[in-house]
């Protein structure tokens, strides 16, 4: 399997993960990558039968295979994964709607984030709104290929936010509410002028040609892992989530759209955005 080291806590996780497969006599390995486009390029080259991928990397997989004459199929994704939603955040006043917006800055994350740049593009795109037309996008670039997985753009968007250096800023609801606790956004400083659809976030996408029986066995013991098993809730809690799910693909249409109309992928999932580092 491939996944991203986007933090240190990854190693922990698979690590544990491991373990747990090979208590159920399934010998498992993981391999990590820098980041999620060397990942996918990974599941046709052989290298690995499944990866943990993030969304913006199921987009790319799901173009490459269908370019190939090929398939790959969306396994398991957590609870946490499904049914998320970004907000624009503003300082309290004086703006309070998406039209009092035009003409001002909005802060996104990474440029390959989907929760806090490309799906609320499409956002702004869907009411008329348009980077560099009717206001400007200032983008906090953080570990360009993780997608958006490091946080780190979303909380400077969020600080500079509160410094007035721009006047909204972009962030999946979860963040959102963590830099609230934090205190990065003081209670009763910020307000939320839009929200996105609910969407869909991670899954692990299985390789074309992987083995049919193994990839079987492997989503039952994923399944099977219990929030009551004391060995495993440690895991499951760093990898934010209580119970896995069998995947879905009907939450990525906003994605979908956005990088279409962002040309950050072509249709074979060849890499557009000239401006993309990883």
């Amino acid at each position: 399997m491939g996944a991203v080291a986007y933090a240190p806590k990854v190693v922990t996780i698979w690590e544990g993960f491991k373990e747990y497969f090979r208590r159920h006599d399934f010998e498992f390995d993981y391999i990590l990558y820098s980041n999620y486009e060397r990942q996918v390029e990974a599941q046709f080259d052989g290298s690995i039968a499944l990866a943990w991928n993030s969304p913006l990397a199921w987009v790319r997989a799901e173009r490459m295979a269908r370019a190939r004459g090929k398939q790959v199929t969306a396994l398991a994704m957590r609870d946490s994964d499904c049914d998320l939603s970004s907000v624009l955040v503003a300082r309290a006043a004086p703006l309070v709607t998406l039209e009092q917006l035009k003409g001002k800055t909005i802060g996104f994350g990474a440029i390959d984030s989907p929760q806090a740049h490309l799906i609320p593009l499409d956002l702004l795109r869907q009411h008329g709104m348009l980077a560099g037309r009717d206001y400007t996008a200032r983008r906090f670039d953080v570990l360009g290929g993780k997608h958006g997985d490091h946080i780190g753009g979303e909380r400077d968007a969020a600080l500079a936010l509160m410094a007035g250096e721009i006047d909204a800023a972009w962030m999946i609801d979860s963040n959102h509410m963590a830099f609230s606790r934090e205190g990065v956004l003081p209670a009763g400083a910020t307000a939320i002028l839009a929200r996105t659809a609910p969407f869909d976030h991670c899954n692990f996408t299985v390789s074309p040609g992987a083995p049919t029986e193994k990839i079987a066995r492997f989503g039952e013991l994923l399944l099977a892992m219990s929030w009551d098993d004391p060995d495993v809730r440690p895991l499951l809690e760093l990898e934010g989530l209580k119970t896995w799910l069998p995947g879905r693909v009907s939450g990525y249409d906003a994605l979908v759209r956005a990088v279409d109309d962002e040309r950050f992928y072509d249709a074979e999932g060849k890499i557009l955005a000239a401006d993309y580092r990883y």
